[in-house]
């Protein structure tokens, strides 16, 4: 019986060499950790010197950082804030999180610079036209019903006090911010990397990224694909080198239904409650801010090619474009977007610069 208490404590011991042993463990350099999120996905690829404990530790924070943005945000969960925002009475100001009033605030912001193909306020005609959280068939509306919500959206229909941290909605519309909570979500990611001291990574959430440093020890950037504007395969068009930036793209060719030989984009043009129907196939947005990358990719494609052109110009925005054209696509860039990337890269892609 004097024995059994040195066993025990001989058994604790090993399990916690053990569980030392495996938490020290080093781990081939990239790490890649990867996961579900906001009905999508998650990949953070670390490059540099990590431990097992290490990569479970900062998995367990990025998750945590993610799942606190999809409690804000989100238009499927019941108690997240923003439901809670768009279910409370029209005209009352309600107190809102600090994140949730930035990501607000740059929505707006791209609102009135995009004179309005860009809006948040129109989740009723999303949910309308069978691409939110309203559970409908998929099909066209009926004008009348089409009409009603229409005249209910619009930037002005919400108020923000950016210093009082509270917002209210001027009249009865549904918040979404489909258009930009994963982009906030993915800054959100590449703040907390930084917190941690983390100086190789790239974030890739449902496709918004962001990166830093570089991606071995021979000091290569990152390079991503923006993918071909193809229905029944992902296929990358062209290759960028990536250094300490951001990018989102939109596109309308992969979230549609079609009705009478006609399909319909999941995009929604705000100004008419229509989906989009232009030669524009996706926009591609580099920028410092995920969040602002993709308020604008969402914008541009509203806006088509012509004035998204135009609009990208005036804002100084790194934008590629991918248009339809009979038999193919062409490529077009902002000199922006080529002065980052350089002149020569976009020669060498086939990228024309306006």
């Amino acid at each position: 019986m004097r024995r059994l208490p040195r066993l025990l404590v001989s058994a604790v011991l090993l399990l916690l060499v053990v569980g030392c042993s495996e938490n020290d463990r080093p781990l081939e350099s990239p790490v890649l950790l990867e996961g579900a999120i906001f009905g999508s996905f998650y990949q953070v690829t670390i490059a540099g010197s990590l431990t097992q404990g290490d990569a479970q530790r900062l998995e367990e924070g990025l998750v945590e950082v993610l799942e606190g943005v999809d409690a804000a945000m989100s238009i499927y969960r019941e108690d997240s804030e923003l439901i809670a925002f768009n279910q409370a009475p029209v005209g009352e100001w309600q107190p809102l999180s600090n994140e949730l009033i930035e990501v607000l605030a740059i929505s707006q912001s791209v609102a009135e610079a995009s004179n309005g193909a860009f809006d948040v306020t129109i989740g009723g005609l999303v949910n309308l036209w069978s691409f939110g959280s309203e559970a409908r068939p998929r099909e066209v509306p009926d004008e009348e019903t089409l009409n009603e919500r229409l005249a209910e959206v619009g930037p002005d229909s919400i108020e923000i006090d950016e210093n009082g941290l509270q917002a209210r909605r001027l009249r009865d519309v549904f918040v979404n911010l489909g258009g930009v909570a994963k982009g906030h979500g993915t800054d959100r990611v590449a703040a907390y990397l930084d917190g941690e001291g983390v100086e190789h990574y790239l974030v890739n959430l449902g496709g918004d990224l962001i990166v830093r440093g570089y991606r071995d020890t021979e000091s290569q950037p990152w390079r991503i694909g923006i993918e071909a504007p193809l229905v029944d395969r992902q296929e990358a068009q062209h290759i960028l080198p990536l250094e300490a930036i951001s990018v989102a793209s939109s596109g309308d060719y992969r979230n549609y239904f079609e009705e009478e030989g006609r399909r319909y984009s999941h995009t929604l043009d705000p100004r008419t409650g229509r989906p989009i129907d232009h030669r524009l196939a996706s926009v591609t947005v580099a920028h410092p801010s995920n969040a602002w990358a993709d308020a604008w990719a969402t914008a541009l494609m509203v806006l088509g090619e012509k004035e998204g052109m135009v609009l990208a110009r005036e804002q100084d925005l790194k934008v590629l474009m991918l248009i339809r054209e009979e038999g193919g696509w062409a490529s077009v860039a902002t000199a922006a977007f080529a002065d980052h990337f350089g002149q020569l890269q976009m020669d060498e892609m086939d990228i024309e610069v306006r």
